[in-house]
Formats: C-alpha cells, sequence, structure tokens
C-alpha cells in the first residue's frame, strides 16, 4: 500500500480509530501499566483479553457505521529505550512489535465486512510531552528502524509516528518507514498555545517535515491535545493545513503539564468535544477520528456522530 492508495484518503466518509489505550486501561480497567506501556500486555492471555475488550466496542462502531477504521497497534513505548525499561531486549522488542500487529489484524480478520488498515504505531523517544534530548533526523531514523522493520516483516499497511513533540524525530520516521516501503503518518502534539512543545507552529513543522523527508508522509495528524489549544492557530488558506487529515484528541482541556500531574481520569465534556471537532472538519476535512487521553468509545461515537450530521448536504 501507498501514500496514495491508503483507502482512508479516498474514503466518501471518514475513517474511525481508538481512544486513549493507555488511560482506559489504566484508570477504567485497573491494570498497572508502569511507564505507560501497553505492549507487554500482549505476552499474556490475560492481558490479551484485556485489549480484545478494548478495541471490541470501536470496531462494534465502525461495524455500525460502515466505516473504514484505522487498527493502531498497541506500540506506542515499544521502542529500544523504553523496551530497556520493561526488561526487552531488541531481539524480544522487535518479536512483541511483530506480534502487535498479527494480534490486530487477527482482530481484524474476525470482522470480514469491516475495512481496517493495519497501523504499526511508533511513539517519541521521550515522554510525548516534553522534548527532552533532541535527536538529529539521522539518529532517529536509526533508533525507530526496529519498530518500523518489524512492522513490515508482520504485514502492517502502513505506520504512524504518534505524539511527536520535535520535527527532526518525525522525520527520521518518516525515513525509516520508506527504508521499509510503508506510508508514513505524523501526529503531532501541541501545547495550549497551539506550539509544538518544541516550540515550532504547526505550519513551520509540517513545512520542515515535507522538505526533509525523502518521500513526505502521506498525511499529518494532531493527538495528544485539546482542540481548543490549536483550532485558532490554523489557517484554512494555508497549504500545511490541508495536509492536517486526522485528529485524536484528549478529553480534557488541561495542558500537558497538568494532565501530567493528575491521579484522576478526566473524560472532559463529551458534547463540546464533538462540537469543536465539528469546527475543525470544517477547516481541516478530517479523514480520520478518534481520541487520545481520557477518551473512549462513547468520545468517538459522538464525536462521529456530530460530524456526520454535520456533512449532510456538504
Amino acid at each position: 500500500m501507498t501514500a496514495t492508495t491508503l483507502p482512508q484518503l479516498t474514503s466518501a466518509r471518514p475513517f474511525l480509530t481508538d481512544g486513549g489505550l493507555e488511560t482506559t486501561l489504566v484508570y477504567v480497567n485497573e491494570i498497572d501499566l508502569p511507564d505507560f506501556a501497553a505492549f507487554p500486555l500482549l505476552d499474556s492471555d490475560e492481558g490479551r483479553g484485556a485489549m480484545r475488550s478494548y478495541y471490541d466496542p470501536y470496531l462494534d462502531l465502525a461495524e455500525d457505521q460502515g466505516v473504514g477504521f484505522v487498527f493502531d497497534t498497541p506500540t506506542w513505548r515499544a521502542s529500544l529505550d523504553w523496551g530497556a525499561r520493561r526488561g526487552f531486549d531488541a531481539i524480544r522488542l522487535a518479536a512483541i512489535n511483530r506480534r502487535a500487529v498479527e494480534f490486530v489484524a487477527a482482530l481484524a480478520a474476525e470482522r470480514p465486512g469491516l475495512q481496517a488498515i493495519v497501523n504499526g504505531v511508533i511513539g517519541p523517544r521521550g515522554d510525548g510531552y516534553i522534548v527532552g534530548s533532541a535527536m538529529s533526523a539521522a539518529e532517529a531514523a536509526a533508533h525507530h528502524g526496529l519498530q518500523a522493520r518489524a512492522f513490515a516483516e508482520a504485514g502492517a499497511e502502513m505506520i504512524s509516528a504518534v505524539t511527536m513533540t520535535y520535527a527532526d524525530e518525525a522525520i527520521g520516521i518518516t525515513r525509516a518507514a520508506d527504508a521499509v516501503s510503508l506510508p508514513a503518518v505524523i501526529s503531532l502534539t501541541v501545547e495550549t498555545d497551539g506550539r509544538l512543545p518544541s516550540g515550532q507552529t504547526l505550519g513551520d513543522a509540517i513545512a520542515q517535515i515535507d522538505t526533509a523527508a525523502p518521500t513526505a508522509p502521506a498525511y499529518y495528524m494532531v493527538n495528544c491535545a485539546h482542540p481548543t489549544h490549536f483550532i485558532d492557530h490554523l489557517d484554512a488558506s494555508a497549504g500545511w493545513a490541508g495536509r492536517i487529515r486526522g485528529v485524536r484528541a484528549n478529553a480534557s482541556t488541561m495542558s500537558h503539564a497538568e494532565l501530567d500531574a493528575a491521579t484522576e481520569l478526566d473524560r472532559g465534556d463529551i458534547a463540546e468535544l464533538a462540537d469543536t471537532y465539528a469546527q475543525l472538519d470544517e477547516v481541516l476535512d478530517l479523514r480520520v477520528i478518534g481520541g487520545c487521553c481520557g477518551t473512549d468509545h462513547e468520545h468517538v461515537r459522538t464525536v462521529y456522530d456530530r460530524l456526520a450530521g454535520g456533512r449532510v448536504g456538504r
């Protein structure tokens, strides 16, 4: 599959994806996830059962609505540094990334009427809220290459870099995806001022990534931020805004720092979240709809219903 043949970009209706996997498992299912790493759950029957139960309502929703589904692997923390913290060496880590692809592909295969795209997820080397020690693009390509190769070997159809805090890491992941001939999607996160944690604007980051990557990303997304944090910074007339085709927003309007210090789940105002997605859709023509921290299938269903209603007659 190539960037030009990804079905979510040509579908008459937007594809769905899931919500806040880690926050649901931790705060709703009360499963301990050190470092917010869900991938170790693949090593046990109980863990796989918990993830199946998590994904099922989203798959039900996509089936009910007759729309496609971008099926993310639970591998946001399954990279070299984070894997080592969880006791996974490179060999074992590559194996569990492959199993993650196989796991979601098997769940999708149980629903033959559902058009599901298996998406290998790569998270940041840092914590996702701050840049920390930045890598060059070449260093990022080397660091994240293990996951990209594992995804390709296991049959993933695309790769997404999720919660990117600065451009060079995103460029490196795009290069790693290109090296294994998979289309890449870059999902950037922003602070309450609409800028990446690096301080760069969304427009400047997208322009830098598009220019520096050997093959430009298929499209961009924004995740782990509430729409109110960046909607006023979007310019519908700017070419870069048209490159953003998906949003996985947080339920909460809190800043990253506030969320990091929170001890309880903030599910936010679901109706307000849906309304702000509809406002985004007027600017961005969203092709992929999902959620991030604090969201669950109720949020995604409400957002989808709001967007579907708003598109009538468009």
